[in-house]
């Protein structure tokens, strides 16, 4: 499968042919291109962040990424095994001049990337990134000479900041977390989420936590994204344990899925929902989501009197509208929660903080906060695309097909309908796949609102 480059990174699966996997000369020619392409800013740093997740090839990427960089003549700290709002709060932190994530986040182990950040811990646009493959297209690389060669530095207390950063937040109440006796059981995939989430608990005062699959292995326990039908485990174990509450991360622990105490899932789009609603409560202002997200958020951000925008897909295109926007929160209907006040970035850490919060002060169940939002149901399908998918033809052959609706097409095509139904489909970034998604007022016209696009396509 060849590489897929995008605004998420450069991703691919470990083994095979040069430009038909993420093989070690691509990771060479990709690292150079960033190094070549961040070394222009004029900055007094020469310092990059590299982070990793818990995965097998995660070792072998890492030692080629900073051999890489120290030939470019910038100098890098290693932060080790850490989540991916860790290494973009260690870039802020470290007044660094960029830094790299090694990690495929959701995707299962087999695959990894390279996730470059820029010097203020956030993902490059689409123009940046598109420089960058010009780079490594062109292979136009200066290396440093001898006396000129980086240097490593190894920092391990990233974590520790990370976390202090969490409990110094206005909204973060550790108090009402602590008095509230929460038990709270988190899946962590066995990877990175099992170093950090334990320590986050203990300085939040939760005292009776359970950590199932935190072993740092790299082999993941199940399929690696925290949506509802790889969540059975968590689900009994919260049950079992009479829990307050269940946390499921991907493995960088960007992504928060929440399990409700009766072992149902809470939703991963509505963990955005949920957690909007309490800033809102706090801080009104403006909300952004991507345009496959839930329709709950617009409704309950209205519900506060305030202003709700849409962003196309991809955490960069949700940050650069949220900046727009001076958004208070924002994120992505995958459980992916970005708080300003923190750090433009998905943090499934602030997440569960936040959350903690909420729930201490509401007084409620999760299931009753569940309960409280409008019921949206959402259909979500993919289609593998091959080279015998022209995008284009199936984009305008659809476009006409539903003329008489409203349509959006700058982010492949949503369609929306008089009843708050819609449906979306469009390229993924991270995968060789078109995503289908729809949601409506029940599951069953959510699906045949996706049947509807497949059947088409």
């Amino acid at each position: 499968m060849p590489l897929i480059k995008s605004i998420s990174g450069i991703r691919g699966t470990i083994g095979g042919k040069i430009g038909d996997s993420l093989s070690p000369l691509d990771i060479v020619k990709f690292t150079a291109a960033y190094g070549s392409f961040i070394r222009s800013f004029e900055t007094f740093s020469r310092e990059i962040i590299v982070g990793r997740d818990s995965r097998i090839s995660g070792s072998m990427i890492q030692n080629l990424v900073i051999s890489t960089l120290l030939g470019m003549g910038l100098n890098v700290v290693d932060i080790g095994l850490a989540s991916t709002p860790t290494t973009e709060l260690a870039v802020i932190e470290g007044k660094a001049l960029g830094g790299i994530v090694i990690t495929a986040s959701h995707n299962p182990q087999q695959w990894n990337a390279l996730k470059f950040l820029n010097k203020n811990g956030e993902f490059f646009s689409s123009v940046e990134i598109n420089k960058i493959l010009r780079i490594a297209k062109s292979e136009f690389f200066t290396f440093a000479h001898t006396e000129e060669l980086g240097k490593v530095t190894i920092n391990n207390s990233y974590v520790k900041k990370h976390i202090e950063h969490i409990l110094n937040l206005e909204l973060v109440d550790v108090n009402a977390i602590r008095k509230s006796n929460f038990t709270v059981v988190v899946d962590t995939i066995n990877s990175v989420g099992g170093i950090i989430l334990p320590q986050l608990l203990n300085a939040l005062g939760v005292t009776k936590f359970v950590c199932i699959n935190s072993d740092l292995t790299g082999i993941f326990a199940h399929n690696p994204e925290p949506v509802s039908k790889h969540l059975y485990e968590i689900a009994e174990k919260v049950k079992q344990k009479r829990a307050s509450v269940g946390f499921a991360v991907d493995p960088d622990v960007d992504r928060l899925s929440i399990i409700t105490e009766t072992g149902t899932m809470f939703g991963e789009e509505y963990t955005l929902v949920s957690i909007a609603d309490y800033v809102l409560s706090c801080t009104p202002g403006s909300t952004v989501s991507n345009m496959s997200s839930t329709r709950a958020l617009r409704d309950v951000t209205e519900q506060y009197g305030c202003i709700y925008n849409s962003s196309t897909v991809g955490e960069t295109n949700v940050v650069r509208k949220m900046k727009e926007t001076n958004a208070v929160i924002g994120g992505e209907g995958n459980g992916g929660i970005i708080y300003p006040r923190s750090h433009y970035g998905r943090d499934a850490l602030v997440g569960i903080a936040l959350f903690l919060t909420y729930l201490a002060k509401s007084n409620k169940k999760v299931s009753e906060l569940r309960a409280s939002y409008p019921n949206y149901y959402m259909s979500k399908k993919s289609i593998s695309l091959t080279s015998c998918v022209n995008f284009d033809v199936v984009l305008n052959f659809i476009k006409k097909k539903y003329a008489s609706y409203q349509l959006d097409d700058v982010d492949g095509l949503k369609i929306d309908f008089q009843d708050n139904s819609w449906v979306h489909f469009r390229k993924s970034n991270t995968e060789a796949i078109l995503r289908v998604y729809a949601e409506a007022s029940t599951q069953l016209k959510a699906d045949r609102l996706v049947k509807s696009v497949i059947d088409l396509i």
